[in-house]
């Protein structure tokens, strides 16, 4: 248990953890689903906190369960419902429909970003 305590967050209902790894997109939705959960989705800025200290403590940028709809510029969750919380960093997103996944900033901020750049994994339960 105690090896574990650094690398679990509580906030609210939910749990949140990373395995320290980064890869793209598709690979860490796969291993958070494979752990029984998904990608960690802030929808207040309670979570938006919890997920930056994960963030901080591997100094890594980490995707989050965000990702642009068909509609270039529309951001929803990764189970398909519209956005009820964002922290857009200045003049984000910008990537016009090129820049489908979103990545969180080392000061809590989101950027929109490519898919297949390598993120920090962190699953929420």
């Amino acid at each position: 248990v105690l090896a574990l305590k650094e690398k679990i967050r509580e906030v609210g209902e939910k749990m949140l953890a990373s395995n320290g790894k980064q890869v793209d997109f598709a690979s860490a939705l796969q291993s958070c689903e494979e752990a029984g959960g998904t990608l960690a989705t802030p929808t207040n800025e309670e979570e938006n906190k919890a997920i930056l200290d994960i963030v901080k403590q591997y100094n890594q940028y980490a995707y989050l369960g965000i990702k642009e709809g068909e509609t270039s510029g529309q951001f929803k969750y990764i189970n398909g419902m519209p956005l009820n919380y964002t922290n857009w960093h200045r003049h984000e997103p910008n990537g016009k429909g090129r820049e489908k996944c979103v990545e969180m900033y080392t000061d809590g901020s989101w950027n929109d970003k490519k898919c297949n750049e390598y993120r920090l994994t962190i699953c929420e339960f």
